[in-house]
């Protein structure tokens, strides 16, 4: 019974001076995605994806935030985000038993939509959360993102079916 007093007065408490944890609230929680991404674009990185998997191994895939320049991710690059990442975490007490940090490689999952621009006119594999016609999953060329259309049809992916060249059109929503 203690507890639920004093749950109830810590509330009340909080919503009472609830403007002095303002600021606290919006830099303090947040996201490990979000920490990832601020970190690495000090260094000129950006996070494609992380991985967390059960044994506290956590994966961190990185790549050049200037893209143009077609440097491709080196071991010192990862070593130089592993660094500090690994600093971060400590300071803000990110649980996980070992890091690493790589390029994603041909596999490069595709999550933004400038992730969609700067692959345009190359083959990709698209699954989606929904069946289309059947079928979740195509392999294609990217189209040109569409800003002006539609969210649910920015995306195009031309791709063979039964002989003929069929357009795919989806958003980024739909991407599973």
């Amino acid at each position: 019974m203690d507890f639920m007093w004093f749950w109830l007065e810590l509330c009340q408490n909080y919503q009472h001076r609830k403007s002095e944890f303002d600021f606290f609230e919006s830099n303090y929680f947040m996201t490990l995605e979000q920490l990832i991404t601020q970190t690495l674009a000090g260094l000129n990185y950006e996070l494609v994806d992380v991985e967390r998997s059960g044994n506290g191994l956590m994966t961190v895939f990185i790549d050049h935030i200037d893209y143009e320049a077609g440097k491709p991710i080196m071991i010192d690059d990862c070593e130089a985000a592993s660094r500090q990442l690994t600093y971060v975490f400590e300071v803000e007490n990110v649980g996980y038993e070992r890091l690493e940090v790589s390029s994603p490689g041909m596999n490069r999952p595709l999550r933004k939509l400038s992730d969609y621009t700067r692959f345009a006119g190359l083959e990709a594999n698209i699954k989606l959360k929904l069946s289309v016609d059947g079928r979740k999953n195509f392999t294609g060329k990217l189209q040109e993102v569409n800003e002006e259309a539609d969210e649910s049809a920015q995306l195009g992916l031309i791709f063979e079916h039964e002989g003929a060249e069929q357009l795919l059109e989806f958003g980024l929503a739909d991407v599973d």
